[in-house]
């Protein structure tokens, strides 16, 4: 089946679900090993709803390196490309993903991989708004970041020298987005899964769900 949007592409950044280096936050409410779990968890269910629309090609933007098992038995299991991530911080680490992408394709969408609030159509609708003339779509998040953006072309200009892991993150980017008279689009608030609090709340969707 052919993609919806063909000349858009969905980048998705994952690290390698290693113990100790994924989900820290929420040690020693699990042990190093389960956070581990949840985040491939996590990611799992991202892919799977990344690519069960054929809304359009997917990366997945892997950290420290595409070799990790998760990595390779997840391109196996999926239509989508393994790419690795480049830079000395977040923003750099986006900019190079995002001038990578759209040296091949028209449009580009960036997101991470545990935002279980996420939904197919809040994907689509993100790149409906790409293809009809917004410059950036953002998907705010409640913790004051976002877990999605969306770009026509590379804008240094909105990750250089950003508080990243911070909740100024969002209102500094509207404010960029502003600054450089940008046409821009946000979807509805969302949340991610980094605290107690919010493993608590995914495992009540994920119940409602089954």
């Amino acid at each position: 089946m052919t993609d919806k949007y063909p000349d858009t592409v969905l980048m998705i950044f994952c690290k390698a679900p290693v113990p100790s280096q994924v989900k820290t936050r929420l040690i020693p409410e699990l042990s190093a090993e389960q956070a581990a779990e949840l985040h491939a968890e996590l990611s799992t269910k991202t892919l799977q709803r990344a690519v069960q629309s054929n809304l359009c090609p997917v990366q997945l933007w892997c950290a420290p390196t595409t070799e990790h098992v998760f990595f390779t038995e997840s391109a196996a299991s999926y239509p989508l490309v393994l790419r690795q991530q480049h830079g000395a911080d977040l923003g750099e680490r986006m900019h190079h993903a995002f001038c990578s992408a759209l040296a091949g394709y028209s449009r580009a969408l960036l997101m991470g991989c545990d935002c279980p609030s996420l939904t197919v159509q809040d994907l689509e609708q993100a790149l409906t708004a790409l293809n009809q003339g917004s410059e950036v779509v953002l998907a705010p998040a409640e913790d004051g970041g976002y877990v999605l953006i969306g770009l026509n072309r590379p804008r240094p200009e909105l990750f250089d020298d950003m508080p990243w892991g911070t909740e100024l993150v969002l209102g500094e980017t509207r404010s960029r987005i502003e600054r450089y008279r940008l046409r821009s689009h946000e979807l509805s608030e969302q949340w991610d899964v980094d605290t107690p609090e919010d493993l608590e709340r995914y495992r009540t969707l994920q119940n409602n769900r089954t």
